[in-house]
């Protein structure tokens, strides 16, 4: 099933634009926006009726997604087949039915396999196109991860991954099952695993500026994206603010990517906000359902969303920056 919607042009402040009542359309905060997306491009829903999807990836001529509670792992071509790659995607054996518990956020992996962040089983491996699983990252300094739940490569190749607890059932923070003592940004580089950020509430969302010098992460508890300066061998420098979102319905802080010109692509309240590397507003994609996360495709000439039970597709100007070792 797909539906077209047309994009509206709306002059405003961001204060304003925050305050419109959610519709299915794209919101013109910038008139800079247009080189980004043609005042005249559609959104298109692809495919629906899945559980909670995440975790988007272009690779291979198609997008991979993961529906997190209905614990799958899935790819749909352009003309809307979707094919399921793995049942029981987040490897909790007899997973409970209706819980945050499957695979989530997906990049490549150097060998052309992907990368999978496994929320039940709390570990991050590698799967390829027949659903064959490989375990790659399950532990910081002995101690189970939380939950993984999403990861950008830099240019260096290091692997950069938020692990916030969400795939903890029994409460999050709270639940015995918890190993760490906090919830953080980690990285993995030269067969060994840090934790350069271990002070944020749920970080969710990551992505690296197009010079791989700037990491930013969108923290859910806080509803608010932060950016670390990137020195050598990762090292981070002070933490900025670039935007905490307003309170209203419709989705948090959660996934975000970065184009090649350095604007973020963050899911919000009502869709996704795209905003330049200061925290300008430039506009914002509406969806009738919750955003959870995007990925551009296409040779970067689509910004491919999960939101809730559907995948939608908006024609973009060659600006998306694929991740690293796309294929």
């Amino acid at each position: 099933m797909r539906f077209a919607l047309p994009i509206v042009a709306v002059i405003c402040a961001a204060p304003v634009l925050a305050q419109q009542a959610p519709a299915p359309r794209i919101e013109r905060a910038d008139a800079a926006l247009d080189a980004l997306i043609a005042p005249d491009a559609k959104v298109e829903r692809v495919a629906t009726g899945f559980t909670f999807v995440e975790g988007p990836l272009w690779h291979r001529g198609k997008l991979w997604f993961s529906d997190v509670n209905g614990d799958k792992l899935r790819t749909v071509t352009r003309d809307g087949k979707v094919v399921e790659l793995l049942d029981n995607s987040g490897g909790l054996p007899n997973p409970p039915k209706g819980k945050s518990i499957g695979s989530n956020g997906l990049v490549p992996a150097a060998d052309g396999r992907v990368l999978m962040a496994q929320m039940g089983a709390r570990r991050i491996v590698k799967v390829d196109e027949a659903g064959r699983v490989e375990p790659f990252l399950d532990r910081l300094d002995g101690k189970r991860l939380n939950s993984p739940n999403d990861m950008v490569h830099a240019p260096d190749g290091s692997l950069w991954i938020t692990d916030p607890p969400f795939g903890l059932y029994n409460g999050m923070d709270k639940d015995p099952a918890k190993e760490l003592p906090f919830n953080p940004v980690l990285r993995y580089a030269d067969g060994k695993l840090t934790a350069p950020i271990t002070d944020l509430v749920l970080p969710n969302g990551i992505g690296l500026s197009p010079k791989g010098d700037t990491l930013y992460i969108a923290d859910f508890g806080q509803a608010t994206i932060f950016a670390y300066p990137i020195a050598r061998g990762g090292k981070l420098g002070t933490r900025r603010t670039v935007f905490t979102f307003p309170k209203e319905p419709g989705g948090g802080a959660d996934g975000l990517k970065v184009d090649k010109r350095g604007n973020i692509w963050a899911t919000g309240p009502g869709g996704i906000w795209i905003m330049t590397p200061a925290g300008k507003q430039l506009g914002r994609i509406r969806l009738p359902e919750v955003a959870a996360n995007i990925a551009f495709g296409e040779g970067g000439n689509a910004a491919w969303i999960t939101a809730s039970k559907s995948v939608y597709r908006v024609p973009i100007k060659g600006v998306g920056m694929l991740p690293r070792f796309a294929k």
